[in-house]
């Protein structure tokens, strides 16, 4: 097949994902985005000045953030690229993907950067004016917290979505925390032989920067804040919500880190790959919709758009990943698409290393990429949900070039 946007092997990366208030709590995310991009390129070999498109996805703003994408690629040393800013929630690295893609297929650029970056920890307090009030006493919201915990829209929190879908489909709690289990060794292949499937695409250990980026300020060896589960230790657990099933055992916990992919013509996705045998194809996108207040189920008709672009089926996919908040997602997924439950998401997910919102979904691609390329090639699905009761999904390709 022919493919008029393609993805360099191995010309992409991430960080590792640290806690809440972790090890990169310090970091500005747009300007630790660029220092991590200007390493990694070098690294590649490859030079900024190649890029004439660029899209930045995130979804917690930061300090000078509504200077976008023509800031982190001033910083890289590619100042006359410009592009979008992008938000999404947790579809921003899929929504991201897409943007760059559709801008290769329309030849107005060849060669683009992608770069995803959120600090969901130390965020933003934004105050807004409201003269109308008594005494003109402003409107406030807490960035990330006040978020999570409500939907404008229903008044709900992210959990009780999960809850719904819960019922909705009669999974129980034990099912959840079955598939906590299946994920958490899954994870544990990733880390197998030090880390060798995350060093495909991650530097390990990750020397953390000060807050100026002037030198290391310490090192963190993989991924921080996964929590090891059991099955005697989810038990001991409750659910979070009075008469719910979801307990925190059964969802990702908020995260740091940024990740970044370079979306180029086929030619010179030749010369910028690290093997230039293997091709990656972008196939199809999905972008749903499902009811209020229901978002873990709609992966599933995001899912359906992106393989009907592809002229695929889920039979056809030798691996799926998904961005997965709550085990509720996999579950519904599985039951509604067919999908094997228990083959998904191999080498980790969301569900355990974490969910700093606009990178999360970048990540997993590239974790899907490496598992069909040391497979020897196949085609993979990713999908994820989003505030809002949204979904993304991505059909991606691997195989051997034609000579």
């Amino acid at each position: 097949m022919a493919y008029k946007a393609e993805i360099p092997y191995g010309a992409y990366w991430s960080t590792p994902f640290t806690k809440w208030q972790g090890s990169l709590a310090h970091l500005h995310s747009v300007q630790f985005a660029a220092h991590v991009a200007r390493a990694e390129l070098a690294k590649r070999k490859i030079d900024a000045s190649l890029f004439d498109y660029g899209v930045l996805g995130i979804s917690v703003p930061q300090k000078n953030s509504f200077f976008g994408l023509p800031w982190l690629t001033g910083m890289i040393g590619a100042q006359g690229v410009g592009g979008p800013t992008i938000s999404q929630a947790c579809a921003t690295g899929a929504r991201s993907l897409l943007a760059a893609t559709q801008e290769i297929e329309s030849d107005l650029a060849s060669t683009a950067l992608v770069v995803t970056c959120d600090r969901t920890s130390n965020g933003p307090h934004v105050v807004y004016p409201n003269p109308a009030a008594p005494g003109g006493t402003a409107d406030h919201e807490n960035w990330v917290l006040d978020n999570f915990s409500c939907d404008p829209l229903g008044k709900h929190s992210m959990l009780q979505t999960a809850e719904n879908v819960a019922r909705k489909y009669q999974v129980s709690r034990a099912e959840q925390e079955e598939v906590v289990l299946r994920r958490s060794a899954q994870y544990d292949d990733a880390l197998a032989g030090g880390h060798a499937f995350q060093k495909r695409y991650m530097t390990l250990p990750f020397d953390v920067p000060d807050r100026m980026f002037r030198k290391v300020a310490g090192k963190v060896e993989g991924d921080e804040g996964v929590v090891r589960s059991t099955p005697e230790g989810l038990a001991k657990l409750a659910p979070v919500m009075p008469d719910g099933t979801v307990t925190f055992g059964a969802q990702t916990h908020p995260a740091d880190g940024n990740a970044a992919m370079v979306v180029t013509t086929p030619d010179k996705a030749r010369a910028l790959s690290r093997d230039p045998n293997i091709r990656i194809g972008l196939l199809g996108f999905g972008l749903a919709r499902t009811d209020l207040a229901h978002m873990p189920e709609a992966p599933v008709p995001a899912a359906k758009r992106a393989l009907a672009q592809a002229d695929l089926s889920i039979r056809d996919m030798d691996a799926i990943k998904s961005h997965n908040p709550f085990a509720v997602n996999d579950i519904v997924f599985a039951r509604e698409t067919g999908a094997d439950l228990k083959t998904m998401n191999n080498y980790g997910c969301s569900l355990v290393w974490g969910h700093p919102q606009a990178p999360t979904g970048l990540r997993a691609i590239i974790e899907l990429i490496e598992e069909l390329a040391a497979r020897g090639g196949g085609r993979g699905l990713f999908q994820g949900c989003a505030a809002g009761d949204t979904a993304m999904a991505v059909v991606v390709e691997v195989g051997a070039r034609p000579n």
